[in-house]
């Protein structure tokens, strides 16, 4: 009995370093955001302002197009998330259905692609969408962002349709109803959850995203949020500190609002009320 309550202690006490782990670098982002310059410059920080200021706020939308960067990001995630779920969603539940050595070599293939790094990538594609002309687009991005979330957006959802059991789609059939009858009626509303984190997943990851962003877009009008934020810093290395660390919370503040939105959509029971008694 000693030993389970210390274990459950040390579990609680490793979580919550990880939570605070996780939580310093947000909380430290926040009380730069709104100290004054005089206050980023002392050599003794404090965690909350002395002076809380919204100077950095408006010194950053001054000096950068936030909001027509935010447009382009918010653009470019969405359209990522919901063309990345419409081609991941039938093809999980092919390979999940139907398990051949072709469909297990395909999910190791998914798996592996995960580990290519962005540069060894991002050659090949800079010369297809040049040969398509979408360089500096922000189809062409979307194009990228969809080909980059696809893998492990299909290995999520597979998981998820393997969790949904065959017994309810035979039963479906059972009672008179088509496969494609059985598919729309029990086993999607089923995946609803899956399919909301996987769309979550491929937004957040588009949404964040660098990289791919700072190569294929050329043009002010074009770029991205994190591409924007670069322009905080200074050609010597210098970062404007206070404008950066307000701008860099606003580009937080989607993420963290989508997904207290939907977050109970992604814990609730896949299978709750499936099954009659």
């Amino acid at each position: 009995m000693r030993t389970s309550t210390s274990g459950r202690v040390g579990q609680y006490a490793a979580l919550l370093a990880y939570l605070v782990f996780l939580a310093f670098p947000f909380l430290w982002l926040i009380s730069t955001a709104f100290k004054s310059p005089r206050e980023l410059g002392s050599l003794h920080p404090t965690w909350i302002p002395r002076q809380p200021t919204l100077d950095n706020f408006r010194q950053a939308f001054d000096e950068q197009p936030l909001l027509r960067a935010a447009g382009n990001s918010l653009l470019a995630a969405l359209a990522a998330a919901v063309i990345a779920v419409l081609i991941a969603t039938p093809l999980a539940y092919v390979m999940a259905r139907h398990r051949t050595r072709l469909g297990k070599a395909a999910t190791g293939w998914v798996v592996v692609s995960q580990a290519f790094p962005l540069v060894l990538v991002i050659i090949p594609l800079f010369l297809v969408l040049k040969e398509l002309r979408l360089i500096n687009s922000l189809a062409g991005l979307v194009m990228v962002y969809v080909v980059w979330a696809l893998p492990f957006a299909l290995w999520m959802l597979v998981g998820y349709v393997r969790a949904v059991p065959t017994e309810l789609e035979e039963a479906a059939a059972v009672d008179g109803a088509g496969r494609l009858r059985a598919l729309v009626s029990v086993t999607a509303p089923l995946l609803a959850p899956g399919i909301v984190a996987t769309g979550l997943f491929a937004f957040i990851t588009a949404w964040n995203e660098f990289f791919f962003a700072l190569v294929l877009l050329k043009t002010a009008d074009k770029q991205t949020l994190p591409v924007v934020l670069t322009h905080f810093i200074g050609a010597e290395g210098v970062a404007d500190l206070g404008p950066l660390a307000a701008a860099a919370f606003l580009a937080t503040l989607p993420s963290l609002i989508i997904f207290a939105i939907i977050q109970r959509h992604i814990t609730g029971g896949m299978l709750t009320g499936a099954v009659k008694s």
